[in-house]
């Protein structure tokens, strides 16, 4: 079956559009909050909210596809064959938590394991970027691109906090090659800084959910994804991924050694 990216992008934006408009409404009211595998590891009621609402959406859609979502609505996923939605309702729940800014909603769309579309909205400040390597990157519904030959001293480093705190893969001395960090806590708006050229580099542990909707813009503009064997992300479990401009990885790697 062929599956058409811009069809599946109008989709992507609409549905996103709604959630965004969804969350900002539900802040008006309570907020139920748990914890999932730690006190930091946090879960509200929107959340599962805004999953049921895009697993619904896509289900009506795209029937024959596969999701694989943060909170547990849609599938068991066995592989990547066909056609696959990841789903993150919300990241930065703590962000979202505590400081009611700062997070974002994204799903990123692969087929047979290679990025096709992918979209991240900042809920709080109204800005969607979409995209994927057949169809480009719009930014609110402007097409955007990257600077060539950018290196690490031209821009900022985004890093996980504890893993930077504690020099874990060295990166306190690969920051030193770049102009600072920075510590944003929603993966999907460390991607957005990325792809806006607000940063040339970005490092965490990332579940499936955090990375596919970057990866799958990212691609479209020449930015590259590993994880730590140099490969591209399984998008089957956790892994630590080094996102960015091409000079990112060769650094990152050569302090390794």
């Amino acid at each position: 079956m062929i599956f058409e990216p811009l069809k599946i992008q109008y989709d992507l934006v609409s549905w996103l559009s709604l959630a965004g408009d969804r969350i900002r409404q539900s802040m008006l009211g309570p907020i139920q909050v748990s914890t999932k595998s730690g006190p930091n590891d946090l879960v509200t009621n929107i959340d599962r909210q805004i999953e049921q609402f895009y697993v619904q959406q896509i289900r009506a859609a795209y029937p024959e596809a596969q999701i694989c979502g943060e909170e547990g609505f849609g599938d068991r996923i066995s592989d990547l064959h066909g056609l696959v939605f990841f789903v993150d309702p919300i990241d930065g729940t703590m962000n979202f938590v505590r400081q009611r800014q700062n997070f974002a909603t994204m799903i990123g769309v692969f087929l047979d394991g290679q990025p096709l579309v992918g979209a991240i909205a900042d809920v709080m400040r109204s800005e969607l970027i979409v995209g994927g390597p057949q169809i480009g990157v719009q930014f609110n519904g402007r097409p955007i691109t990257l600077p060539d030959q950018q290196t690490l001293a031209d821009g900022l480093l985004g890093v996980n906090a504890l893993m930077y705190a504690h020099d874990r893969y060295q990166l306190q001395a690969l920051a030193a090659q770049t102009s600072g960090v920075r510590v944003i806590g929603s993966a999907g708006l460390e991607f957005m800084s990325l792809i806006t050229n607000q940063q040339i580099g970005y490092i965490s542990a990332l579940s499936p959910w955090d990375v596919a909707a970057g990866w799958a813009i990212g691609s479209a503009l020449g930015l590259e994804v590993h994880n730590l064997a140099g490969t591209t992300p399984a998008l089957r479990q956790r892994e630590v991924i080094v996102a960015g401009i091409p000079a990112i990885w060769p650094a990152f790697k050569k302090l390794q050694n």
